[in-house]
Order: structure tokens, then C-alpha cells, then sequence
């Protein structure tokens, strides 16, 4: 690798990890100044720990205590050299001294249009659930900045795909979940390390 430079990016997740695995792998190859160098994960039972092991990746067990607590948080970051964070399907809210010691280098990726279909509670299966419901002609995923607020934060890139009245729940988080694995690891690319 001829980059002096290397960021080292932390991926926050709570559960089956698939996305974590899909930018693991994107990064294992060494063609990008970016390395997945810890996991936080605040449920000891969730899928993503084996695949963070499976790739030789420490994983953080936290609670919502010790995520919560400052100096705990922070260290374990510093601990890695942690650049940017990358919220891949976590289930809780940062606190603010998170967001403020990382101002515009955490990036989530929701499974809607943003604004629409986001806040508090719309996450995973909620939203496509919702999205079915109200028939809409198309959905897609929204990668963003993450501020104090729900689904809040500066859009950084959105992409879409149609759906037809044969959609399901099922079939739209499909669909969502190819838009993520084709386009979440390439914008953490684009934004960390400034590579388009």
C-alpha cells in the first residue's frame, strides 16, 4: 500500500452483522487507505461478534452503560486510533459526547428515502413494513451523517429502486439490502478517505 495515511474505522452493530461483513470485506483487500479495526457491539448474542472474529477483528462487548459512560467509550476508540465510525444495523442512540468528539465522521445508512420513513423506531423490518403499506412506487437507502436526532444528520447519498404491487415486506428488504452492500462500503470509501 503506497498511502501514509491510514484510517482506521470502527463499526458499531447490533445484530446479524451482514453489513459489517460486506465492508470488512471491501477493505480486506488492501486497495484503500481504510481498515475495519474494531467492533462495538452491545449484544452479547448477535452474529456480527463471529464475524468480526471470523476476520481476525477485535470486537467490543459494551453495555449501554459502559457506551454511555465517556471516558470508557472514548478510550476504547483512542485504544484503536479510530477515525470515523460506521453504524451498521446498532440499535441504540449515541450519546451526544460521541457525535461531538466525531463531528461528520459517523455515518449511518437507513433503509429509507430519508425523510421519509425515519425517527425514532423506524429501523429494519419497521420501515419496510411501512413502506409496503403505504404502496409506495419506490424506496431506497439514505447514507448520512449522524447529529443528535434521529435520522437526522446531512445526507450524504441516496439510491433508489423501484417496487411493483408483487412487493413484499420481504422482497423490499431484499432490495435494500443489495442497495446496501452495493453502495455502503464505496460512500464510507468516498467519505473517509476522500477516494471517488
Amino acid at each position: 500500500m503506497t498511502q501514509s495515511t491510514i484510517y482506521n474505522i470502527a463499526i458499531f452493530a447490533s445484530g446479524n452483522g451482514s453489513n459489517a461483513e460486506n465492508i470488512i470485506r471491501h477493505f480486506s483487500d488492501g486497495h484503500a487507505p481504510v481498515k475495519v479495526s474494531l467492533i462495538v457491539c452491545n449484544r452479547p448474542q448477535a452474529k456480527v461478534i463471529q464475524r468480526g472474529e471470523n476476520h481476525d477483528i477485535p470486537v467490543a462487548m459494551m453495555t449501554r452503560a459502559e457506551i454511555n459512560d465517556r471516558d470508557t467509550m472514548l478510550n476504547t476508540l483512542r485504544q484503536y486510533g479510530i477515525s470515523h465510525i460506521i453504524l451498521a444495523g446498532f440499535m441504540m442512540m449515541l450519546p451526544d459526547f460521541l457525535i461531538q468528539a466525531y463531528p461528520d465522521r459517523i455515518i449511518n445508512v437507513h433503509p429509507s428515502l430519508l425523510p421519509k420513513y425515519g425517527g425514532k423506531g423506524m429501523y429494519g423490518r419497521h420501515v419496510h413494513e411501512a413502506v409496503y403499506a403505504a404502496r409506495e412506487p419506490e424506496t431506497g437507502i439514505t447514507i448520512h451523517y449522524v447529529n443528535e436526532e434521529y435520522d437526522k444528520g446531512e445526507i450524504i447519498f441516496q439510491a433508489t429502486v423501484k417496487l411493483t404491487a408483487d412487493d413484499t415486506p420481504e422482497s423490499i428488504e431484499d432490495k435494500i439490502h443489495s442497495l446496501e452492500k452495493t453502495h455502503f462500503p464505496q460512500v464510507i470509501e468516498s467519505v473517509v478517505a476522500g477516494i471517488k
